[in-house]
C-alpha cells in the first residue's frame, strides 16, 4: 500500500505553477535592476540588445528548437510572441532611464491586472483583482506626482506590451514543445532589436566587462524569468497568472533596496502585503470545484492538463 500524496495532481500542478511565477518574479526585477547599472555604459537600446540577443543565443543552444514541421500559424504565434518580447523590454527600460525601477513596475503591472479581471469568470476573481490594485496604487503613494509624464507613459505602454506577451506565450507554450518557441520568439525580438542597438551603442557593446554585464543580464531578466513563466503558463490558467505576475511592485521595490539603495517606505510594505494577499486570493478563486465522486481512472499515460486560458 502506498502513502497518499499530500496534494492531489491538480492541486500539486497548481501550486508548482505558482513557485514557478515567483521565481521569475524575482529573477527578472533583479535583473531589471541590474539593466538600471548598465545603461551608463550602453544605453538603453544597447542593454536592451544585449539582454535579447545573449538570451537569445543562449537559448537557442540549450534548446536547439527544430525549424521543420510547424504550420503557417505556429510561426504568427513565434513572430507575435517576439515583438511583443521586444516591444514591453524596449519601451520599459525606457521608463526606467526616466523613472524608479519601484514605481515604473507599480505602472506596468496595470496591464496584466487589466487582462486578469478582462479574464475573470467569478466574482471574488474580480474582487481579488480590485485588491491588487489598490496594492499597487498605495506602492506609488508619495512617488507618482514627482514622475517624468514621459516615463509614466513608458511604463503605462510597457503593461499594455506586457498582456500581449502573456497572451503570446501561452499560445507559443500550447504549439511548441519544452521552450522551443520561446527560444525563437527570443531570436525574432533580438533581430528586431539589434540595429537600434548597434546604432545607438556600437563598439562599446564588445566591451568583455560588459559583455560579462550583458550576460548576466540576459540569463536573469531573460532566458531565466522566461522559461519559468512559459512553463507556469502550462499549469495556471492565464488570468490567474496575469494576477500572480502582480508581485511584481512588491520584487521590484526590493531589488531597487538592495540593488540600487532605494530604501523601502512603511506605505509600500502595506502595500505589498495587500499585493501578495489578494494574489493569494486570486488563486484560491480561480481553483476549480472538487470534482464529486470517485475520480476516472486513467490507463497508460496520465491526462495531457489543459492549455492555458
Amino acid at each position: 500500500m502506498t502513502a497518499a500524496h499530500p496534494f492531489p495532481p491538480r492541486a500539486s500542478g497548481r501550486l508548482g505553477g505558482v513557485a514557478l511565477v515567483l521565481g521569475g518574479a524575482l529573477s527578472v526585477q533583479f535583473g531589471s535592476a541590474l539593466a538600471a547599472l548598465l545603461f551608463p555604459r550602453t544605453g538603453v537600446a544597447g542593454a536592451v540588445t544585449l539582454r535579447l540577443t545573449l538570451g537569445a543565443l543562449l537559448m537557442l543552444a540549450a534548446c536547439r528548437p527544430r525549424l521543420r514541421g510547424h504550420g503557417r500559424d505556429d510561426w504568427t504565434a513565434v513572430v507575435a510572441f517576439g515583438l511583443a518580447l521586444a516591444g514591453m523590454n524596449s519601451v520599459f527600460y525606457q521608463a526606467i532611464e526616466r523613472i524608479p525601477l519601484g514605481p515604473a513596475v507599480t505602472l506596468e503591472v496595470l496591464g496584466p491586472l487589466a487582462l486578469s479581471v478582462a479574464g475573470a469568470r467569478r466574482v471574488a476573481a474580480w474582487c481579488w483583482a480590485g485588491l491588487a490594485l489598490a496594492g499597487v496604487a498605495l506602492l506609488g503613494q508619495g512617488g507618482f506626482d514627482r514622475l517624468d509624464p514621459l516615463g509614466a507613459a513608458l511604463a503605462l505602454a510597457a503593461g499594455a506590451m506586457w498582456a500581449a506577451y502573456i497572451v503570446c506565450s501561452a499560445r507559443v507554450g500550447a504549439r511548441f514543445p519544452r521552450a522551443d518557441g520561446l527560444a525563437l520568439a527570443l531570436a525574432v525580438a533580438a533581430l528586431v532589436t539589434l540595429p537600434i542597438g548597434l546604432a545607438d551603442a556600437g563598439g562599446r557593446l564588445a566591451d568583455p566587462a560588459v559583455l560579462g554585464l550583458g550576460a548576466a543580464l540576459a540569463l536573469l531578466a531573460s532566458v531565466l524569468p522566461y522559461s519559468l513563466e512559459l512553463a507556469a503558463l502550462r499549469r495556471l490558467p492565464t488570468a490567474t497568472f496575469a494576477v500572480l505576475m502582480s508581485l511584481g511592485p512588491a520584487v521590484a521595490a526590493l531589488a531597487g533596496w538592495l540593488v540600487l539603495g532605494q530604501a523601502l517606505h512603511p506605505i509600500e510594505v502595506l502595500a505589498i502585503a495587500l499585493v501578495v494577499v489578494a494574489s493569494v486570493g486570486a488563486v484560491r478563486a480561480a481553483a476549480p470545484p472538487p470534482p464529486v465522486g470517485p475520480p476516472p481512472s486513467l490507463s497508460g499515460a496520465a491526462a495531457a492538463p489543459p492549455a492555458p486560458r
